[in-house]
């Protein structure tokens, strides 16, 4: 290191803040890559006696650098607080869990006695779960109450990985005569799913201590939904349940409200943009009415509730003295039914609560939103049918009873025959590899090139299947690359009306029709990672796709690890 930065660097840490047992050298965008760089870092952590917690976040740690870290707090017992969020910004997926897996087995060697871990907004991915799955079933952390992993890409595999460390932490803490418990538990923005979402549940339910509960943007459905609803009834000391943006709808939303029924601490409730509607709001509005008398915030936002359903949730606090805060915007209210909403609770004399109603999306016909649900519950039960499915035979045989099993014929059902047509009707995994290896050649071969919107559909529907696991990865890029090639290198083939058309269908740029967005961008993100470092990918639209992809976004901020990834691959083109 020059002597320039090294004398930066002494700069930045004389504005170190410390006290109170705490070292921090939080927000400080110190570049800690080798040994030699952490030196003023590590006498730091040397010279400090007592440290109770350390302030990490806003740097960056590289893996030879969390080495010589670690080994200055294998000295340091007493440390009970980490405070590692946003630590490896513009580190490699490769780096981090290595640098984690050092840092955790110092805390263990120091015989640490943990009490709150953040390693939010850190892109780790799956992988990086297993970086510190030692130390949450260590003796370390059999004193945390406070877990933070927000924003940081988990996915599904990464939330069953969590889960099982958590269980087997709350297991062997118990054997000790001092069970885990957890109080608070943060893990938004994370691509849990339904399948994470189950497996963290199992776990909630086991350790039964929780008091705060942070899921959101998550993408959880109605049966995750359900099995965090049955969790949470173990947990009797929950205050906060926030799992805003995800989609409960009514099963969700019903489930969840016999689970309030049974709380008696909860004081915020965070449902905003969850699709409960009426028939959900009205049962969340049943168990508010029946007690949750120390409710302070109810957040209902945008969950297209209708007037009558709205209405019944503010008669439900009438009798909520605590209460400071009641969302019910961006629903289906209409001019007369926010008339109506303010004058109950100017009637109760709770008017103040009130939160805006400037979104409101005015009142909708009866038979169009019945019609509307309608079509969405049963995609919902396709798509549940779907992922059945594609579970796998093993995972099908042990939810099985043996009796039903032994009674059935032992003959094999063949699975029916696949085409692309079915396959782009509905896409799903398991139907993109039953193509067979020919499966990049036949969709491009039956893809009109010349009609852009085709093109993008097609693109969506084949990225929408993208999964992490390497046969899918590499079926989803050889479709990809076989469609793309042909397209781009068309006379009569459009480049920029493709990358208009890609962003409206991505919910990124506005069109004068309406036009639904794909549901989650995880996929087609993780698609275009792939797409722009290929030799077809005219390179004049990368600053295009770099531009909006940058732009605040709620569907791109609940996918960060894939919308990272792909902002780095373009920086560096």
């Amino acid at each position: 290191m020059a002597s320039e930065d090294i004398t930066k660097l002494a700069e930045s840490l004389a504005k170190t803040k410390v006290g109170g047992g705490q070292l921090s050298f939080k927000g400080q965008s110190l570049k800690l890559n080798t040994a030699e760089d952490a030196e003023e870092v590590i006498k730091q952590i040397e010279e400090f006696d007592g440290l109770e917690a350390l302030r990490l976040e806003g740097n960056t740690v590289g893996v030879e650098a969390a080495k010589v870290i670690a080994k200055a707090l294998e000295k340091k017992s007493e440390l009970k607080r980490c405070h590692w969020s946003d630590m490896f910004t513009g580190r490699l997926r490769s780096e981090i869990p290595p640098a984690l897996i050092s840092l955790g087995d110092a805390l263990i060697t120091a015989g640490a006695q943990l009490v709150e871990l953040d390693l939010s907004d850190n892109a780790f991915g799956p992988d990086g779960v297993r970086g510190f799955e030692a130390l949450l079933k260590s003796p370390a952390c059999y004193t945390l109450q406070e877990l933070k992993l927000n924003n940081c890409g988990m996915g599904i595999g990464g939330g069953k990985i969590l889960a099982a460390a958590l269980k087997e932490c709350h297991r062997k803490s118990s054997a000790q005569g001092k069970p885990l418990a957890l109080k608070i538990f943060v893990a938004g923005r994370n691509r849990l799913e339904n399948d994470g979402a189950t497996a963290l549940a199992e776990a909630f339910g086991i350790i039964g201590t929780l008091e705060e509960v942070h899921m959101p943007q998550n993408g959880i459905n109605h049966p995750g939904i359900t099995a965090l609803a049955q969790a949470f009834a173990i947990n009797p000391l929950l205050k906060v349940i926030n799992l805003n943006d995800n989609t409960f709808t009514e099963k969700g939303a019903v489930a969840m409200a016999e689970t309030l029924k049974a709380l008696r601490q909860i004081e915020v409730i965070n449902f905003g943009d969850c699709l409960v509607r009426s028939k959900g709001a009205v049962a969340i509005a049943d168990a508010v009415k029946e007690g949750l008398h120390k409710l302070k915030e109810l957040n209902l936002s945008f969950c297209e509730i209708k007037r009558d359903a709205a209405l019944t949730v503010a008669e439900a606090i009438e009798d909520k003295a605590e209460l400071e805060k009641l969302d019910l915007n961006g629903n289906c209210l209409g001019e007369e039914g926010c008339e109506q909403l303010q004058e109950i609770l100017e009637g109760f004399n709770m008017a103040a609560v009130l939160g805006s109603l400037s979104d409101d999306e005015g009142e909708e016909e009866d038979d169009e939103e019945e019609e509307d649900e309608d079509e969405e519950e049963e995609e919902e039960e396709e798509e549940e049918q779907q992922q059945l499915k594609e579970r796998g035979q093993g995972e099908q045989e042990s939810l099985t009873p043996k009796k039903i099993i032994d009674s059935q014929d032992s003959t094999p059902v063949p699975s029916p025959p696949v085409d692309v047509a079915t396959f782009l009707a509905f896409p799903s995994p398991e139907k993109l590899l039953r193509l067979g290896p020919k499966c990049s050649v036949l969709i491009a071969q039956q893809t009109d090139t010349s009609d852009v919107e085709k093109v993008v559909t097609t693109l969506l529907r084949i990225s929408s299947v993208f999964k992490d696991e390497a046969p899918v990865k590499t079926a989803v890029h050889e479709t990809t690359d076989a469609l793309m090639r042909k397209a781009f290198t068309s006379a009569t083939f459009n480049s920029d009306a493709f990358i208009t058309s890609l962003l409206i269908h991505m919910g990124l740029l506005k069109s004068e029709e309406k036009i639904k967005a794909v549901p989650s961008l995880y996929g087609i993100l993780m698609t275009l990672n792939h797409m722009v470092q290929q030799d077809y990918f005219p390179k004049s639209l990368a600053p295009v796709l770099s531009a909006f992809v940058t732009k605040p976004n709620r569907a791109l901020d609940s996918c960060s690890f894939a919308r990272h990834m792909l902002l780095q691959t373009l920086h560096q083109l």
